[in-house]
């Protein structure tokens, strides 16, 4: 018994260790950013209460006979309203005297006298209390999984006019207690429309697993449901590149995670190294990591001095004397990333394979001498694209046969250099120019990015803003409705008694 607890204990660190995978990218929204948010969803809450429909309201009262129809919510002012971080998964959303205008069709019959026309009603202090819960589903999305909702009106006052208006005005409190609760019944059910369906179809369009080029695709899929204080809300995303030839292949992740301690900016996402070396690992697993030039893409310069180097071995092929040069460049590993306070740099080795290639005729080598080259990298934000500039910082080449043969290259050591920087550099930094983007919603983008290097992470502060309204992009992806939701969601025509309300 005793043995057994000593090596349930002995165990424990590594369980605990393999149940919490750490996360390669990292997402912090600080309370600015949720400012930000209130903004551009308090217009798109005031669109969606203006589309609520009311029930016709019909019913008498004696010899009074009334039938109110055609409701339409004509303004709406939300002064006073917040959005706050509720630990551990929620927001909550709060509207405070608020104030709802709406215009309605009335039919009014009493004893012998029938009047039709418009009446102007406004429905004052109004409350809305909503909290929604954030979850991961089963594809790693963020989504609101449930949401809680509660509402009231306080006060409910209607305008008449004509030659009935002392009769209407007695006889108003059925019609509007009547049309108050209507109305405060109708406000939460839109609302939780809007958030299960319409916010959840806006979170769609955040990118979980798709494809960066023709070589390799990203996972952003959530590790676990995100995890809320009084002042944030972190998001932990796999951040892991796959090649698309082996899209099932995982890469495990031993890196440093993550830590963002800072609340300034408005959003925070942060990269470990395991986010960049999966990166390379799969570009290297996709066979892409080789560069080729032959004939005239060699510089004219580096031609001559390899064939001076060379001369004797060329010179016995003769009569292959005068045929292309060809300098193959291949990647002997992945690559690796190393992130420092001072900066970030990449490891590369590498095979440079020289080759005369005669017409007709199998290539033939010259030499194969290896590479080690370290390389900066100057990491960047555009739009939501991150990005990475590389340069060449340290280069030396060996021969893979001896050290003799090793000396015996080091006149090539300057004139290579100048080809990785001015010829090889290039092409790599093409290929890396469009960047990957980070899992954001469409339609928001960053400002003011700043890139902070820490040991085995890098952070970028940013702040966010609107390139499209929610509307906008919700409208783009819209659920088209079935027959059965669209005719469920009709109001149907009720008759109340007033008085019971």
């Amino acid at each position: 018994m005793a043995a057994g607890s000593c090596l349930l204990l002995l165990l424990l660190p590594s369980l605990v260790t393999a149940s919490h995978n750490p996360p390669g990218c990292k997402i912090r929204i600080t309370s600015k950013g949720l400012d930000l948010v209130k903004q551009e969803g308090l217009r798109f809450v005031e669109q969606e209460l203006q589309n609520i429909t009311v029930s016709d309201l019909h019913g008498n009262e004696g010899h009074f006979q009334y039938n109110i129809s055609q409701v339409k919510v004509t303004d709406l002012q939300m002064a006073f309203s917040d959005l706050n971080f509720q630990p551990q998964q929620h927001l909550v959303f709060n509207i405070n005297n608020a104030s709802i205008s709406l215009r309605f069709r009335r039919q009014l019959l009493y004893w012998f006298f029938y009047d039709i026309g418009s009446i102007n009603a406004s429905a004052d202090g109004v409350y809305i209390y909503t909290m929604l819960q954030l979850a991961k589903d089963e594809a790693g999305r963020l989504k609101i999984s449930n949401m809680t909702c509660d509402a009231s009106i306080a006060r409910m006052h209607a305008g008449f006019s004509g030659t009935l208006r002392k009769v209407y005005e007695f006889l108003s409190t059925f019609i509007v207690s009547g049309m108050r609760f209507l109305l405060s019944q109708q406000i939460c059910p839109s609302l939780e429309h809007a958030s299960l369906v319409l916010l959840n179809s806006l979170l769609d369009t955040v990118p979980v697993r798709n494809y960066v080029d023709e070589h390799i695709g990203i996972d952003y899929s959530l590790l676990r449901d995100p995890s809320i204080s009084t002042d944030t809300l972190d998001l932990d995303f796999k951040g892991m590149f796959f090649p698309r030839v082996r899209e099932d292949q995982e890469l495990e992740n031993h890196a440093v995670e993550p830590v963002i301690k800072e609340t300034e900016r408005m959003v925070y996402v942060a990269f470990s190294e395991y986010f960049f070396d999966s990166a390379m690992h799969s570009y290297f697993q996709a066979g892409v990591l080789t560069i080729e030039l032959q004939g005239e893409k060699v510089p004219k310069d580096l031609e001559v001095l390899l064939r001076a180097t060379f001369f004797g071995t060329i010179f016995m092929l003769s009569p292959s004397v005068d045929a292309p040069l060809q300098l193959v460049l291949q990647v002997s590993a992945p690559p690796r990333c190393t992130i420092k306070p001072s900066g970030t740099s990449v490891s590369v080795s590498a095979f440079l394979n020289i080759s005369l290639v005669p017409p007709d005729r199998p290539p033939v080598q010259l030499s194969s001498m290896a590479m080690e080259t370290k390389l900066s990298a100057k990491v960047f934000l555009q739009g939501k694209a991150l990005r990475v500039q590389l340069d060449l910082r340290r280069f030396r080449i060996y021969s893979k046969q001896s050290a003799l043969e090793s000396l015996a290259l080091f006149s090539l050591q300057a004139p290579l250099k100048t080809l990785l920087q001015l010829t090889i550099m290039p092409i790599i930094n093409e290929r890396t120019k469009k960047g990957v983007q980070i899992p954001l919603p469409e339609g928001m983008d960053f400002t003011r990015e700043v890139v902070t290097n820490h040991a085995g992470f890098l952070t970028v502060g940013a702040d966010l803003h609107f390139s499209k309204g929610l509307r906008e992009v919700i409208e783009k992806y819209r659920p088209v409705p079935t027959a059965t939701a669209y005719s469920s969601s009709q109001p149907t025509e009720t008759s109340l008694d007033p008085s019971s309300l």
